[in-house]
C-alpha cells in the first residue's frame, strides 16, 4: 500500500537504516517535548528559587500517571492503523483515523475539567511539603488547561507515524519548543511570574505543536485525512484501540503510580532533595526517550509486517530495535555520567540541592540503558496484538518490587542513596520476565509460519 511522500515501506527492503529514520526523529522529537518541562525547570531553578524548582519537578510523576492512559490510548491507535496498512484495508484505516481524532478531542476535554480539581488532593497525598504545596498546586491546575493540545498531539502523531512519519511531529514540537523557551524567559525572567510563569508557556506551545500536527493531518491524502464534518468514534475500532492502548497505559500508570509512591520518599528529605531529584530526571527522559523512540519502532514496524504475516522480518525488527536502543541510550547515559558535575548545573548551582542531584545521577542514570530490555521487548509484544501481558509484568516486576522495597528496605535503611538503588533492581527484574513472556509467545504465534 503507498502512503505517500512522507511514508516508509516497512513491509520490503532493508529494515536497519528505516528504523533509524523512523527512530531518531521520534526520539528528537520526545527529547524536544521534555525541553519544554527543562526550560521551566532551569528557568525557575536559576531565576526563582530552589522552592520553585521543587515545585515544578514535584509535578512530573503526577501529570504522567494521569495521562498516561490517553498516551497508551494513542499508542492503540498507532497499532490498529499500521495494522490496517500492512493489510492494505483502504476503508477502515480511514474511519480509524475519525475514530482517533474523536477519541483525542472527548480525552482531552475530559482531562481539561477533571485535572484542575483533583491536582491539589494528590499533592497533598503525596506528602508534599507545606512550603511547596501552593506553587506546585498552581503549576498543576494551570498544565491541566493544557490537555486537549496533548491529546490532540499525541493521537495525531500516531496517525502520521504509523505510515512513518515520525519526522514533521518532530518540526511542530522544534517550533513550539523554540516559543517554550522564549515564553519562559519573557515570564519569568522579565515579569517575575515564577511557577504560573513556566506553567503558562508549556501550555501554550503544548497548543502550537497540536495545531501544526492537526494541520498536518488535514493536508493529507486519503485515507489519511479526516473530515471534521463526520467526526465518529467506530465502536470496533475504538475496543480494538483500547485493547492495545489501555493496557499500555495501564503499564505506564502503573510506573507513574510506583514513581508517586517513590516520591513521597523523597519528599521526606525535604524540598532540597526534591529540588535535586528534579534536576538529575531531566537526563533520565533524554536516555529514556531513545529506548521509547526504539520502543515505538518496534511497535509500528512489527504491527505492518505480522499484520502482513511477514514473521521474519518481525524478528528482525526486535533484534535490530533492542540493540539500537542499548548502544544509543546506554552512550547517552555515559555522557550525562562522565559530564555530571557541569551539565547538573544547567539546572541549579544551590550547593544544599546540588549533592541529591548528583547522586541520583549515579544510581539511576548511569543504567537507564536497561529500561530497553523490556520496553523494546513490550513494544514488539504490542506490535503482535499482545497487550494486556507486558502490562501484567510490568505491574508484578515494577510496581510491586518498588513498593515492597519501599515498606522494607527503604524502612530499614531511610536513606536517599537507597530509595535512588530501586530503580535499577526493579529493571533488572522486570526485563527478565517481559523478555522471557516474549521468546515464550513468539514460537506460539509464528509457529509453522515460515
Amino acid at each position: 500500500m503507498k502512503t505517500g511522500k512522507n511514508s516508509l515501506d516497512m513491509l520490503n527492503g532493508s529494515l536497519l537504516d528505516k528504523i533509524l529514520i523512523f527512530a531518531l526523529p521520534f526520539a528528537a522529537s520526545s527529547i524536544l517535548q521534555q525541553v519544554f518541562n527543562s526550560a521551566d525547570v532551569a528557568v525557575v531553578g536559576r531565576f526563582a528559587g530552589s522552592t520553585s524548582l521543587a515545585a515544578v519537578g514535584n509535578n512530573a510523576p503526577i501529570i504522567n500517571l494521569i495521562i498516561n492512559i490517553f498516551v497508551g490510548m494513542s499508542l492503540g491507535a498507532n497499532v490498529l492503523i499500521a495494522s490496517l496498512i500492512g493489510q492494505d484495508r483502504k476503508d477502515e484505516i480511514k474511519s480509524a483515523v475519525q475514530t482517533v481524532v474523536s477519541v483525542a478531542a472527548i480525552s482531552g476535554i475530559l482531562l481539561a475539567a477533571a485535572g484542575p480539581a483533583i491536582s491539589r488532593p494528590i499533592l497533598e497525598k503525596i506528602g508534599t511539603p507545606p512550603e511547596v504545596l501552593e506553587l506546585a498546586s498552581l503549576y498543576l491546575r494551570i498544565y491541566f488547561l493544557g490537555m486537549p493540545a496533548v491529546m490532540f498531539y499525541n493521537f495525531g502523531s500516531a496517525v502520521l507515524r504509523s505510515k512513518g512519519d515520525s519526522k514533521r511531529p518532530l518540526y511542530s514540537l522544534a517550533v513550539a519548543g523554540i516559543l517554550n523557551v522564549l515564553l519562559n524567559l519573557v515570564f519569568v525572567v522579565v515579569f517575575h511570574l515564577g511557577v504560573a510563569g513556566v506553567a503558562v508557556s508549556t501550555v501554550t506551545a503544548n497548543y502550537v505543536s497540536a495545531l501544526l500536527v492537526f494541520r498536518f493531518l488535514l493536508n493529507e491524502s486519503e485515507p489519511f485525512r479526516p473530515d471534521i464534518r463526520k467526526l465518529r468514534i467506530n465502536q470496533r475500532q475504538f475496543l480494538k484501540i483500547c485493547r492495545i492502548g489501555i493496557p499500555a497505559g495501564l503499564q505506564g500508570m502503573v510506573f507513574c503510580f510506583s514513581n508517586i509512591c517513590i516520591q513521597g520518599g523523597i519528599n521526606t528529605f525535604g524540598y532540597n532533595a526534591m529540588a535535586g531529584s528534579a534536576a538529575a530526571l531531566n537526563f533520565e527522559y533524554f536516555s529514556y526517550f531513545v529506548v521509547s523512540a526504539f520502543t515505538q519502532a518496534a511497535t509500528t514496524f512489527t504491527s505492518q509486517n505480522f499484520g502482513a504475516r511477514k514473521f521474519s522480518r518481525c524478528k528482525k525488527i526486535y533484534r535490530l530495535s533492542m540493540m539500537c536502543s542499548i548502544l544509543i541510550a546506554g552512550f547517552m547515559c555515559f555522557v550525562f555520567v562522565f559530564f555530571r558535575n557541569s551539565l547538573v548545573r544547567l539546572y541549579t548551582t544551590d550547593s544544599d540541592v546540588l549533592p541529591f542531584a548528583l547522586t541520583r545521577i549515579v544510581y539511576v542514570e548511569s543504567l537507564e540503558f536497561l529500561t530497553s530490555t523490556y520496553e523494546i521487548t513490550a513494544g514488539a509484544l504490542r506490535g503482535m496484538g499482545c497487550s494486556m501481558l507486558p502490562a501484567v509484568l510490568t505491574l508484578a516486576g515494577s510496581c510491586f518490587i518498588r513498593l515492597v522495597w519501599l515498606a522494607t528496605v527503604f524502612k530499614k535503611f531511610p536513606e536517599f542513596t537507597t530509595i535512588m538503588s530501586v530503580y535499577p533492581v526493579s529493571w533488572v527484574i522486570t526485563g527478565t520476565a517481559v523478555i522471557t513472556a516474549y521468546v515464550i509467545i513468539r514460537k506460539r504465534k509464528f509457529h509453522g509460519a515460515e
